[in-house]
């Protein structure tokens, strides 16, 4: 039995990529207006374990890029 009192957070699941399709580099930062992401991790996406985009999914989060109700 549930009760409404009961404060949990739900996360979901993170998606495959922090993408948006907002593709632009900012020049003072290198780094992505959409996602965040620098030149170098999008271009190694597609083959990073999880084990080394989950600092940069973390880097997103605390910069927010993204939204912290994905799951880690």
């Amino acid at each position: 039995m549930s009760s409404a009192s009961s404060h949990s957070t739900l996360r979901v699941a993170r998606p495959l990529s922090p993408c948006i399709q907002v593709c632009t580099i900012e020049p003072s930062s290198s780094l992505c207006k959409g996602c965040g992401r620098t030149l170098d991790e999008i271009a190694c996406w597609g083959s990073m374990t999880e084990a080394e985009k989950t600092p940069v999914w973390d880097r997103l989060e605390q910069e927010g890029y993204i939204d912290a109700q994905y799951a880690k």
